[in-house]
């Protein structure tokens, strides 16, 4: 248009594909490429290779080279234990209580102090609700989300990076990038829209061969999701609990497998 050329463009970089493509963002990548020169050099970056991806590559990419690092199936950091309890929604708030309580039960221990959380909602709305929750009990908290500036999220990141808050509680704009070292525990209040924006929260915690731990509230209302769960769980060596398969089954999964009965927290093998 009259503001934008870039026909002189001769190297894009598409950084995070399968982001940009779950936060709907397709038609604008599609056509500023058209937009750019056809004897253009094209870099892509992807964390997972889901399909919606594969397919962007196949439409813009010619005669490519692909470089992987790891496994090309959807997977987790081996060196997280993964909890998974199923529950309603409205149990949710006493259940980070109680949870909270159980892995950091005291405020004033300078241990305690030291386990840093990260908390994953899935709005804005709810990540001040629940941070009012949580400092209500007495424990120091902050949020990010994405209305708040970039000089916020710095001395917010800041503040949690030296310890002056230890909880924090965040949409998935933390979800990538985000490198905070001796984090213990990520939980997952709201359980994301795809597993691999599961695997992607979880491996905030586990970092440089530590082992870390991921707890994710699930309820029916996720249960479309519930197989796809279940894989990576099983990917990574530990037992889908019973409640999971069950409900698996009853959306439609496949639920295969034998689950841990347990009925609260499904404790994993390390």
């Amino acid at each position: 248009n009259r503001n934008t050329n870039l026909q002189r463009c001769t190297y894009l970089v598409l950084d995070e594909a399968d982001r940009m493509l779950d936060m709907g963002f397709e038609p604008q990548i599609r056509k500023i490429i058209e937009q750019i020169r056809p004897d253009r050099q094209v870099v892509m970056w992807s964390a997972t290779w889901p399909k919606e991806v594969q397919a962007l590559a196949g439409d813009f990419l010619k005669d490519y080279i692909s470089i992987n690092i790891g496994s090309m199936n959807l997977s987790a950091n081996h060196n997280i234990r993964q909890m998974v309890e199923i529950c309603q929604e409205m149990e949710k708030p006493q259940r980070i209580v109680k949870l909270l309580q159980e892995i950091a039960p005291t405020t004033n221990n300078a241990a305690n102090n030291n386990n840093k959380i990260i908390i994953f909602v899935e709005t804005k709305i709810k990540v001040e609700e629940i941070l009012q929750i949580i400092r209500n009990e007495g424990y120091t908290a902050t949020s990010i989300h994405g209305d708040k500036s970039q000089p916020e999220r710095d001395s917010v990141l800041k503040d949690f990076r030296n310890g002056k808050s230890n909880i924090l509680i965040a949409t998935d704009v933390a979800s990538r990038g985000l490198d905070v070292e001796d984090l213990q525990y990520v939980i997952n209040y709201d359980y994301p829209n795809s597993s691999e924006n599961y695997v992607h929260r979880i491996g905030r915690t586990g970092r440089c061969q530590q082992l870390g731990t991921a707890y994710t509230f699930f309820t029916p209302d996720n249960g479309k999701q519930a197989r796809d769960l279940i894989s990576v769980l099983e990917e990574a060596g530990q037992v889908p609990p019973q409640e999971l398969l069950d409900l698996a089954r009853s959306s439609g999964g496949n639920g295969n497998g034998r689950g841990n009965n347990n009925p609260r927290w499904q404790q994993q093998p390390t």
